[in-house]
Order: structure tokens, then sequence, then C-alpha cells
């Protein structure tokens, strides 16, 4: 069974703050073809009267509908995602509901048994939205139906983490004829357990998901969590690893598995892709020059780490370690200059590097500046992890050391003052990519890096590294584009070394080994397109509305 529509909420739509943004925005373009403007997408309108960067207001676009649901009380605006394919887009006003919460958590008690008591922080906010995306369905629905065949048609209401389950919940209880998918991409308590220190794997099967909810203080956002996965007609998830992590902690196994794919649009080709590379490496080897006082050739190894600041779960510990490591490495052959592009509590670039960047631009040389480990100043400089470790370890990027580690502390959106880049031209320029994460549902770095032909390393925990050994067969490295470490809850020290070693081996690849590294690369990326996972989607749906026909 195939929807005629499908509505699909998350917190991220229209709305760049995370990997789940990535995989909506991309996903896009592929049901756009199959379901022209009747996949509609929801967000929470975040902006009230300031324009939204990532979303283009169109009022001719449903607008009988629009007057239909100003009746109804909702503040909406309609338009267009500004992604590829440009599909429909919704964004709601949430900020009306919160003088409802109390009334609408006990209603989901009442229904679900789902626990709002010890809410904080971010739930009250992304249950308000999630309450009024459900209404924005409900409403849509009521107004789409009619005219999409006489039965009515058929219907998907699809939500993406914790953050749209209470919206889930209200169309599953008040539309039945609606089939419901619902997507976690990793689970509150899961995440909660690996950023605490905690062993996740080895002792997976014994956790009890609501005990350790109560122990991390997750009670709500797991209560909800879990109950929606009940619910819906269809759970999902992102990888075989997080599949099993939902069957333990959720006591739900899941329907089917959504790999995240890509489209490959975004990457330069030929001339353009070599033009765009050099320049992205001849610019991080000037501000790396005019940071460290050196002068770094473009023989140098570029390397890099990037993803969301969870210093444990992301790995950045052990990449540290890692270069730390390779400092006195005597198989390595050429220079490293290491990036860690991982958003911090930035306040300002640094008008010294500015200066020097503006007097030395082809040329730096000279003297090192101060704190010569950072591209911007932190507000919290001397209780940041990144720099605590590099000093714990007394990596000061000297002279005459042949590993140079620089932590680029902010979002690289273009115009941040230093490197002016986005966060894409700056993989381009890098030679291999580090992603040792111990905690990764997915992980879509690794993805992009081969996308753009950088060969990386990753790890079997994460469901990107899992899906490239059910690939090739074998367990990947490097000269396959893709060097997949085993990793444990306790061998960090071996993963460090083996990160070390794969980069001094990388140092020593001929040119045609390297170019070749980055052909297999580049293959390996053109087997995660979207064209080639949409179609478990389409199983999920089929799931969903077989289940909601037979409900209804």
């Amino acid at each position: 069974m195939f929807p005629d529509y499908v509505f699909e909420s998350s917190w991220e739509v229209c709305n760049k703050v995370g990997g789940i943004y990535t995989v909506l925005s991309t996903r896009a373009k592929t049901l756009q073809t199959v379901l022209p403007d009747r996949i509609i997408f929801i967000g929470p309108d975040c902006w009230a009267d300031k324009p939204c960067p990532y979303f283009k207001e169109d009022k001719k676009l449903f607008s009988a509908w629009r007057k239909q649901a100003a009746e109804e009380g909702l503040k909406v605006k309609v338009g267009r995602w500004t992604i590829p394919g440009e599909p429909v887009a919704v964004i709601v006003d949430f900020q009306p509901y919160f003088s409802q919460k109390n009334e609408i958590y006990t209603r989901l008690w009442e229904l679900y048994g789902v626990d709002s008591l010890h809410a904080y922080g971010d739930y009250d906010e992304a249950s308000m939205f999630s309450y009024a995306a459900g209404l924005v369905v409900e409403s849509m629905y009521k107004y789409l139906a009619p005219l999409s065949s006489p039965e009515g048609g058929r219907f998907i209401y699809h939500g993406n983490e914790w953050m749209t389950g209470l919206g889930l919940l209200y169309v599953h209880n008040r539309l039945p004829q609606i089939g419901t998918v619902f997507t976690t991409h990793a689970t509150s308590v899961g995440r909660s357990i690996a950023g605490n220190n905690k062993p996740l794997y080895d002792y997976l099967f014994a956790y009890n998901g609501n005990q350790m909810a109560d122990e991390l203080n997750v009670q709500s956002k797991h209560s909800i969590e879990r109950q929606t996965a009940h619910s819906v007609d269809c759970f999902t998830t992102v990888s075989d690893i997080t599949a099993r992590e939902c069957a333990e902690l959720l006591d739900k196994p899941v329907d089917v598995v959504l790999p995240n794919g890509f489209e490959d649009n975004f990457v330069p080709k030929g001339a353009a892709f070599s033009r765009k590379r050099k320049a992205a490496r001849r610019h991080l080897l000037n501000v790396a020059n005019a940071l460290m006082g050196t002068n770094l050739d473009d023989d140098t190894l570029i390397v890099s780490t990037s993803g969301r600041y969870e210093f444990r779960n992301k790995g950045i510990d052990v990449f540290i370690e890692a270069m730390n490591r390779l400092l006195r490495d005597r198989n390595l052959k050429k220079k490293v200059l290491a990036f860690i592009l991982v958003p911090g509590w930035v306040g300002e670039p640094r008008q010294d590097l500015q200066e020097k960047l503006q007097e030395t631009l082809s040329t730096p040389e000279g003297t090192a500046l101060e704190v010569p480990m950072i591209t911007h100043w932190l507000h919290n400089m001397g209780h940041d992890n990144v720099l605590n470790m590099m000093k714990f370890y007394d990596m000061h990027n000297r002279e005459e050391d042949g590993v140079k580690l620089v932590f680029l502390p902010c979002y690289l959106t273009g115009n941040d003052g230093i490197i002016n880049m986005t966060y894409y031209d700056v993989v381009l320029g890098n030679d291999l990519c580090i992603y040792p994460s111990y905690y990764e549902p997915w992980g879509y770095t690794p993805l992009e890096a081969v996308a753009f032909h950088v060969p990386c390393i990753t790890t079997d925990l994460t469901g990107f590294g899992l899906w490239v050994n059910k690939e090739l067969g074998h367990e990947g490295e490097i000269q396959d584009g893709v060097k997949v470490i085993r990793r444990t809850d306790y061998n960090y020290s071996e993963v460090a070394d083996i990160i070390k070693e794969t980069v001094a081996a990388y140092s020593n690849l001929t040119a045609d080994e390297v170019k070749n590294a980055r052909k297999q690369a580049e293959q390996i990326s053109k087997k995660a397109l979207w064209r080639h996972f949409i179609k478990y989607y389409y199983e999920a749906y089929d799931v969903a509305l077989r289940k909601a026909k037979a409900r209804s």
C-alpha cells in the first residue's frame, strides 16, 4: 500500500540545528518526485516576525486551507522549504499551547500513561510544538481527505525523534485511519548512558530502560519515546545497532530499519572539484600558519574530526589521544595538520588572528600567537574539554611538532570571521577524516566525507560503519575508502593506536594508492544515495497503512 499524502514532522524542519535536518532535507527531493506537493513537512515557527532563512512563504499555496486553519485558531505559515525539490512546508506557532500544557499532559497520561511530571529543559517546548503539529495534521487531513478520493485517500503521519511523540499519539487517537510512523534516531536513555561514561554495549542486555531513565533523569523523554514506539503503526530507527538498543531499552523491536541516505548534488564535479579542493587546502594552511607561525606547505596531511560536541560519544577524546601518540610515531612521513571542527561555547573570532591573516595572507611565518591551538575565543576557556585534554598532554603546537592540532569551535556557515568557508568546503580540503565514535546511531559525517572523495576512519559502533562492513563483506580498510575499527566499551587505547597507525600508513601511500583510496571512498558513497534507501520508507508506509486500514 502506498500513501496519497505524507505528513512528516520534526523539530528540524526548516530549522537547521542538527543531523536530522540533513536526513530530511536530502531525502525530500526523492519523495517530492514521487509525491509532488503531497509530501508536506511540518516544523516549528521559531522566528515569529523575523523571516526564517530556510523557508519561503507562499500565500497562494493551500490558501483555502489556510483560511480554515485560521478559523480553527491555528497560527501557521505555508510555503516551501528552500532545499532541493522545494517541498511544501508548514511552520506552526506553538507558543499559544503553553497555557494548555497541564491539560494536554493530563490527557496524555490518561490515554497512554506518559509521565510528564519530570519534564525539564526542552521537553515542554518540544511537546507544545508536537501538539501543534498534530493539530495541523488533523486540520489538513479534514481538508484534503474529501479531495483525495471518495474513500478519503491514504495518509501517513511520520514523526522524527521523541520531540514528535505527543503529536503522533494525538493523531493515532483522534484519526485512526491515518497510518503513523515513528523514527527514533537515537534513544534518549542510550545516549544518556553513553554520555555519562557508562558501558552501554556489554551490558545492554541487562539494562532496564525505565530504571536507567530514572537514574539519569530523562524519565519524561524516555516515557514519551517508549509509549510512542509501542503505540504507532510502524516503529523505525536508522541502523541495526540502534534497533538492538530499541529492543532492549524501549522493550519494542523496530518494524523497519530506515538507513540514512543522502543526495550528492552538492558535491562539485570535474574541474570545479579540483579548484575548490585546492582553494580549501590553501586557506586552511594559511589560517594554521598564521595561528602557529609555521610554514606548512601543500604536502601537509590535513585531517579532521567533526560533529556535535559530545566529547566521548563522538570520539573527540580518542581523536586527541591518537594525535598525541602520532607526535612520536616514526612511521609518519608527512607533517600533519589536524582540525577539531566541533561547535563549542564560542565567543568571538580572534582579532589577533584576523589581523595576522590580513597581513600575511600569502606567506605567513614568524612567531606563534598566544594560545596557538584555537581559532575563536570561548566563553569557558578554562573548562573546555578539548583545550584541557590538549593542556594535559602538553600539546601546544610547537614549531618542532610534526603534528599540529587546531580547535575550530564554531558552526561553519561561511561567515565565522576566520575560516569563512562552509563545512562542506572545509571537508573537501581534507586528506583524511576521522570519526571514532562510541555512540553514533548512523553517522552522517563519514558519509559526507566519502561523498567528497575523502577516505575516512570510523568504528563498528556506528550504523554507517556496520553498513560499510556489510557492503564490503569484510572489515573496511583505508584502501577501501573507509577504515572501520572494532570498538568496544573498553578498548579506547587500542582504538587510538589503530588511528595513529592508519594515519601514519596513509602518509606512506604512493600518489596512485591515494588516488585509488579516494576513488573507493566515492564508490561507497554512491551506494548510500537515497534512490537506493528510499525503498525502506515505502516498506514502512506499507506497514503503517495496512495496520491503519485494519484498525479503522
